[in-house]
């Protein structure tokens, strides 16, 4: 069967992204918890904040959302809660990064698909700082399909600005928050500077991340496909049998009736 090559080619490329995919991901969840540890202790410093009243948010504004899809088919339902999202986000500025994401236009300021985003990351960089320094937006959340571990994937929003405050018993660092900083040169453009960088960086985890939900997800969607094919050539395999079977059995009978026929 034509479909069944063509499920099997799909299903051997998943193999072959797969366990790299789901390596690289893994690799990034203790880089994600000590980028967001730091910018944390620098965003909610006490000493910053206090002494020098840096970076506000405008809590009156609108979010800026971040979704991430994916560029391959075959992947069942993976993109359909993101655009549900995106689609139900109407007055929120929008960056989408996936091809299958549905790009409507509308409040959408920078579009690309996962293959073109590493070319696309400075253009990203300079929308994150025009919001900083112009503080166009309430908050930063990426939107996009979670892996935890081979088992477990989900949908996820997560505000990656203003950062949650860490919890001081949850961070490794005993003075966190309240270290003090001897800092050279123009405080807000250093700070502005981090902050976009760990934004980034945060984005580049995400998509990382959501790479391997999308190969795990569609390797298991074509080995469960080529079981429902392999089952359905059994059953057309079954019938064609029969078919063969109540014809010779047909056969059998009319030669026996005719030689019934003739004895007589």
């Amino acid at each position: 069967m034509r479909i069944r090559n063509v499920v099997k080619v799909m299903n051997f490329h998943s193999l072959l992204r797969v366990d790299a995919a789901r390596r690289n991901a893994e690799k990034y969840f203790e880089y994600e918890k000590e980028i967001t540890d730091f910018a944390d202790n620098i965003l909610n410093n006490r000493n910053l904040i206090l002494d020098k009243k840096v970076l506000k948010l405008n809590k009156e504004y609108k979010p800026l959302n971040v979704y991430i899809g994916n560029d391959l088919g075959f992947c069942g339902n993976f993109n359909t809660n993101v655009n549900d999202l995106a689609k139900a986000d109407s007055d929120i500025d929008k960056i989408i990064i996936g091809k299958k994401i549905i790009n409507e236009k509308n409040n959408v300021i920078l579009s690309m698909t996962k293959d073109e985003y590493p070319n696309k990351i400075g253009e990203i960089e300079d929308i994150l700082y025009d919001a900083i320094v112009n503080a166009k937006y309430s908050e930063i959340n990426i939107i996009y399909n979670h892996y935890y571990n081979i088992s477990k994937i989900e949908l996820r929003k997560k505000k990656i600005l203003p950062i949650e405050s860490i919890k001081e018993e949850e961070s490794q660092d005993k003075k966190h928050h309240i270290e003090d900083f001897a800092i050279e040169g123009d405080i807000n453009s250093i700070l502005r500077n981090i902050i976009v960088l760990y934004l980034s960086y945060e984005i580049k985890i995400a998509t990382e991340n959501s790479f391997a939900s999308e190969n795990i997800m569609r390797q298991t969607i074509t080995k469960e496909s080529l079981k429902k094919l392999d089952e359905i050539e059994e059953e057309n395999l079954r019938k064609e049998r029969k078919i063969v079977k109540n014809k010779n059995f047909k056969k059998v009978l009319e030669n026996f009736t005719n030689l019934n026929f003739k004895e007589e």
